[in-house]
């Protein structure tokens, strides 16, 4: 067909663009299996109804048997081939079935082929607009102009798009003249262009322009209705959005329906209206109407946003149909509720002490973490495909519980579903890679991805900084500042900074707080104040650390003042280690881990009745001391370790072996620190400290491991660990696929002595 073409193109020099537009591109394997069959077929049809019997009918039909881009333009290049017939060439069936297509070329096809267009009429131009009204609302807002150039009357399928368009790019001089035509027009009182109209406004964030149009319009039904409280609900007038849902209740002049639940729904979890939101889902259930996946995922939300993740899994379990969304609903909701635990928690500290309340809510954390990872593999057994918003969530939750394994698998879907071009997926599994230390994959995924915003670069540069490459977290910054269109935020900054502190770059940290507000416009927060301490105490810079401490707008965190206290531990300095002392106990009199940590500072300073006196406030105030507790996930089971001489797991043998181990490092010159051990009173014996020192718990943990993966026939392990008070500990992941199970025997002494010695030397 295109060789015939281009023979007769001296003979019909109009067909000249027409051809270059049908150039085909070298088809893959995959495209040629699909379009040869295809065309084999459509050659006859195409043939007898060129004969001389084409009509709309036929080209319907034909067009409904074209499923690709590539078959579209080879039946468009045979329709050109027998044009001599005189037929006029279908444009307008073209553009209906290109735009069914909904992918890039077919857009861009969509394009060419209306500027082909001899005699485009009005129909032509407000297929087009309609499409791009959501993709790409400039080219919509483009066509409307060659569309008013052509001298074409848009009418009432033109403005509802139109003014969709306006709003979405946005453009509010566009849109108050799109309004303006409108009225000109005389399409005031046409529904579907009014409901547009207020949509358009709720786009803008102008909800009293868009109630005044609702105001006027003389029928309304539920959409109008709609329209208005969607507009208020994202402007985030909930009370107005209550007020009209009781008011349509009241007046019962229309009924609402499933939409108007579910932005009445959305209003009352962004506000965090529980209350109203119970008598939502009561009168739903009242008025008879069925809880589909549109109002049960409203609800779903609404309840997770208040905390109250039974009834969410309630309304979950009563959705019969359950798609995607639905899913989606309960799964995201999971992850979100999780990042809320903290303060939800943090209401009752007047009853549990400071680092209950961090163990408390890394348990419900990974316990959350957990039951999202549990509800996907339910949703991938219900037969139900997850989407890019599942990733995210998932993936998420991967990234909280170290579940690596989960997480290369959701990478290999993405990668098969050619997902990476989102970037929130690929920024997720940056994120999850980064944290459950996989910093060699997260660097890969990265490079990955075709486009990255500042979430991207954020996730990368914390990952290498929490991780201890904080060289690398400062180069990938260096890179970011020289991309155009990024705008680096407060996230950015947490980020390098603590780089800083690992990598113990002082000066560097210096300038870079230093420059925050006059280069980069962002105002600093108590994190960039902390990170700024730490980097100074870790330094010995402590009177130094305690003047910038003394300057922070507003009042220093337990963050901050945590860190100058364990670097005035570390450094043995009593002055400033007093002052600070001070402060963190009106601040946070419920920590066990102040107590512990200034009994220990007297202690090093042979100061012992204050270290004894620190002991007893503590008892006196009735703050217990919680253990520090690491654990290890083998094969999806959870083993924890604590300080104990009592077997744990059932693994007697492990203590005979640390008995040996510590032997053997006391020959090679290896004299515990007892300075670690708390003093109490007048101290505690010597043989006890170092019996404390010997069943630390850590050291239990590395010993026990190995033989768990082994026992567990299991080649990874997720190491995890929570330190005593105001932190909790990273993610590691340790391959231990060779590791062999420990027992006390001569030969294999002396390679547990190598692999451990770092965690036991403490």
């Amino acid at each position: 067909a295109f060789t015939a073409l281009l023979g007769r193109r001296r003979r019909r020099p109009q067909l000249t663009r027409q051809i270059l537009l049908l150039r085909p591109r070298t088809p893959t394997a995959a495209t040629a299996e699909l379009t040869i069959p295809v065309m084999r077929r459509l050659v006859p049809a195409v043939s007898s109804t060129a004969a001389g019997c084409t009509s709309a009918a036929a080209i319907t039909e034909l067009l409904s048997r074209c499923h690709s881009l590539s078959v579209v333009k080879q039946l468009h290049a045979h329709l050109l081939l027998h044009s001599h017939l005189n037929r006029p060439f279908p444009y307008n069936h073209f553009l209906s079935k290109l735009l069914s297509l909904s992918t890039a070329a077919a857009s861009d096809y969509v394009l060419l082929l209306l500027s082909s267009h001899p005699a485009a009429t009005a129909f032509s131009y407000n297929v087009a607009i309609r499409f791009f009204a959501s993709s790409r609302p400039g080219t919509s807002l483009h066509l409307f102009l060659r569309m008013h150039r052509a001298a074409l009357r848009p009418d009432a399928y033109t403005l509802p798009f139109l003014l969709l368009a306006a709003a979405r790019c946005p453009a509010p001089a566009a849109a108050r003249s799109a309004h303006a035509l409108l009225e000109k027009i005389g399409l005031r009182d046409h529904d579907h262009t009014v409901h547009s109209l207020v949509t358009m406004y709720s786009y803008l964030g102008d909800p009293l322009s868009a109630r005044r149009v609702f105001d006027g319009i003389p029928h309304r039904d539920v959409v109008s209705w709609n329209a208005m409280m969607k507009a208020y609900e994202r402007a985030g007038m909930s009370s107005e959005v209550a007020g009209m849902f009781r008011s349509m209740v009241a007046e019962g002049a229309v009924v609402p329906n499933g939409v108007t639940t579910a932005v009445v729904l959305t209003s009352c979890r962004d506000a965090g209206d529980l209350v109203f939101g119970r008598w939502v889902e009561e009168w739903v259930r009242s008025a008879g109407m069925k809880v589909d996946s549109l109002i049960g995922s409203a609800l779903i939300g609404m309840y997770e946003k208040c905390g109250e993740i039974a009834e969410a899994r309630r309304v979950f379990d009563g959705i019969i149909d359950k798609d995607v969304v639905a899913w989606n609903a309960m799964i995201t909701g999971q992850v979100l509720y999780k990042n809320k635990l903290l303060f939800v928690v943090q209401d009752d500290a007047d009853t549990f002490c400071a680092d209950n309340l961090q163990m408390a809510y890394q348990m419900m954390q990974n316990g959350m973490s957990n039951e999202a990872i549990a509800m996907f593999h339910s949703m991938r057994e219900a037969g139900v495909h997850p989407d890019k918003i599942t990733l995210v969530g998932v993936l998420s939750s991967c990234a909280a519980v170290g579940a690596l394994e989960l997480g290369a698998e959701l990478d290999r879907y993405a990668s098969h579903r050619c997902l990476y071009s989102n970037v929130y997926v690929g920024t997720a599994l940056v994120d999850m890679y980064a944290k459950c230390g996989d910093l060699d994959k997260a660097l890969q995924v990265f490079q990955k991805m075709p486009s990255k915003n500042e979430a991207s670069w954020n996730a990368l540069i914390c990952g290498l900084a929490f991780n201890g490459r904080g060289h690398d977290a400062i180069q990938q910054f260096e890179l970011m500042r020289n991309e155009e269109g990024l705008q680096m935020d407060d996230i950015t900054f947490i980020g390098v900074l603590s780089a800083c502190v690992h990598t113990g770059l002082l000066e560097y940290g210096r300038r870079l707080f230093d420059s925050l507000t006059p280069v980069f416009k962002i105002i600093p927060k108590i994190e960039h104040y902390s990170c700024m301490v730490d980097l100074l105490a870790r330094a010995g810079h402590l009177e130094e650390a305690w003047d910038f401490l003394e300057k922070v707008p507003g009042k220093a965190d337990a963050v901050m003042l945590g860190a100058l206290l364990a670097a005035c531990r570390k450094c043995k300095n009593i002055e400033v280690g007093e002052k600070v002392i001070q402060r963190i106990m009106k601040l946070e009199p419920s920590n066990s881990w102040n107590y512990v940590v200034s009994s220990k500072i007297y202690a090093t300073t042979d100061r012992l009745d204050d270290s004894a006196r620190m002991i007893g406030l503590m008892r006196e105030r009735g703050v217990s001391k919680t253990p520090g507790c690491s654990w290890v996930e083998v094969n999806g089971k959870v083993f924890e370790f604590y300080a104990s001489t009592e077997p744990q797991h059932g693994a007697e043998d492990m203590y005979e072996l640390m008995d040996i181990l510590v032997d053997d490092m006391k020959i090679e010159g290896y004299i515990p620190n007892l300075d670690l051990v708390l003093k109490e009173g007048n101290g505690v014996q010597q043989a006890k400290k170092i019996n404390v020192l010997r069943y630390e718990r850590r050291k239990l943990f590395v010993l026990h491991t190995p033989s768990l993966v082994k026992q567990n026939q299991h080649g990874r392990a997720n190491v995890k660990g929570q330190q005593e008070g105001w932190k909790i500990g990273t993610n590691n992941m340790v391959n231990l696929s060779n590791f062999e199970p420990p027992h006390p025997h001569p030969h294999t002494r002396f390679f547990f002595w190598r692999l451990t010695y770092p965690l036991l030397t403490c």
